[in-house]
């Protein structure tokens, strides 16, 4: 299965041990990761100055996802999906990906519950997908 794992998701991995870091250990050993600029610089930006990482953490995070994830360039949407543009990168990340679904904790994404017929699910929901 190829996956895009929202910035929050990818943040709560690197911040906690619970459901988000089990979840990207699994898709580490069991899936393709699939990753952009985009989502590297947010996830980047958010460690540094909301949760003040410090800068030599936050790029071995970086580097780690780089190495078990495949970088894309996301999708130009023909049409803004979501009111947050952000929002529209991730689905971009996607669909460049040719990603099987995308897993956020982003309201605004999973009230979408899919896009262009991939399904936007919750890192608790996601555990569902693998057993259908």
């Amino acid at each position: 299965m190829r996956v895009v794992l929202d910035t929050n998701v990818l943040i709560a991995a690197f911040i906690a041990h619970g459901v988000c870091n089990e979840l990207l250990e699994h898709c580490a050993l069991n899936h393709d990761i699939i990753l952009s600029s985009f989502v590297l610089d947010e996830f980047r930006s958010k460690m540094l100055t909301k949760f003040e990482f410090s800068a030599n953490e936050v790029e071995q995070a970086v580097r780690l996802m780089e190495s078990r994830g495949f970088i894309v360039e996301p999708e130009n949407l023909d049409a803004p999906v979501c009111r947050d543009s952000d929002d529209d990168a991730v689905i971009g990340t996607a669909l460049a990906g040719s990603c099987d679904c995308i897993v956020t904790g982003d309201k605004d994404l999973l009230d979408l519950s899919s896009v262009f017929g991939m399904p936007i699910v919750s890192p608790s929901a996601f555990w569902e997908l693998e057993t259908e």
